[in-house]
């Protein structure tokens, strides 16, 4: 348990906000498995102001979700600020979390994501709008460790968003210039949770309970996030609850591969919710006799109810 400002937080998994991955079918399946926050795949501030549909059609949740925290991310202060009180009217999340840590480049060339690492004083005027203008609905950020390994900024910047009323910091252990590549360097959590009072959550390369387990022996983190370890891998937050990395057999899988393409079906539309189940099933289907040849015919399907019937045929 740990708590972020006055929200109380059951455990310290948390699941992170993953572009095109944490829609509201997927966080009510790691929910269920026992994420002790979840976050929503990071939206444009831009989208926001502008009442685009598709952009608010990410943020809805239920209150079994709760505590839910909403990513944005944009460039201009006032934007971004616009659209976290936007947010924080018409959805009322427990928490608003800002975008410093999106490498890809079509993000970081607009000056938003990570690319706020560059230019720690942007971050500022960003993040001051935003904690002025949602007060007293908690802040937190999730960021990156530096631009490239030159300019590694994150304790800095880690102590600048704590003065101006962050109340939780995500840190990933890779640089912008990193990506996904290389290894986490957990080092720079463990000098951030040394540098600052508020809450550190670690993140990066945590893909089962012993994972979880030596980040937060090591850096003293009060959460851990999980990001790309969840795909297909609902299960990594119960394994943590329970301490033990137990695998799914394949019964379980094929429940948990039911009950999504059930919650994708009652959320989205039938070509929606198609491609989704391919991109989710994909991940799903591994590690078992056959898998491949499961995962290969869910890829041909051009109808939902075709993918159900491989799927209950496992």
């Amino acid at each position: 348990m740990f708590n972020i400002s006055n929200l109380e937080i059951s455990n310290s998994a948390v699941l992170a906000p993953m572009a095109g991955i944490t829609d509201h079918p997927f966080r009510q399946i790691c929910k269920s498995f026992g994420a002790g926050l979840v976050y929503t795949e990071f939206v444009s501030a831009d989208g926001i102001i502008r009442e685009n549909k598709k952009t608010l059609d990410m943020i809805k949740f239920d209150e079994s979700e709760r505590p839910i925290g909403v990513q944005i991310f944009g460039d201009d202060p006032e934007v971004v600020a616009g659209s976290a009180v936007y947010i924080n009217k018409h959805f009322k999340p427990d928490i608003i979390d800002i975008n410093y840590g999106c490498p890809v480049p079509k993000v970081t060339k607009r000056g938003a994501g990570s690319a706020a690492l560059k230019d720690l004083c942007i971050m500022q005027d960003i993040t001051e709008a935003v904690v002025e203008s949602v007060f007293p609905t908690p802040v937190t950020v999730k960021m990156r460790t530096g631009w490239n390994a030159d300019n590694v900024v994150s304790t800095k910047a880690g102590m600048l968003l704590e003065s101006i009323g962050v109340k939780a910091i995500a840190l990933h252990g890779r640089t912008t210039s990193q990506k996904f590549t290389g290894c986490a360097d957990w080092t720079y959590i463990k000098e951030l949770k040394e540098a600052v009072n508020i809450p550190v959550i670690g993140n990066g390369d945590v893909s089962s309970f012993e994972d979880y387990k030596k980040i937060k022996e090591f850096t003293n983190c009060d959460a851990v996030m999980i990001g790309r370890a969840a795909l297909g891998n609902p299960w990594i937050f119960s394994n943590i609850l329970n301490s033990n990395d137990k695998k799914p057999n394949i019964d379980e899988i094929k429940k948990v591969c039911l009950k999504h393409i059930e919650l994708l079906i009652e959320n989205k539309s039938e070509k929606v919710s198609l491609n989704l189940s391919k991109k989710h099933l994909s991940y799903y289907l591994k590690n078992f006799d056959q898998a491949g040849l499961f995962r290969k015919d869910v890829m041909r399907c051009d109808d939902i109810k075709q993918v159900i019937k491989i799927i209950s045929s496992i």
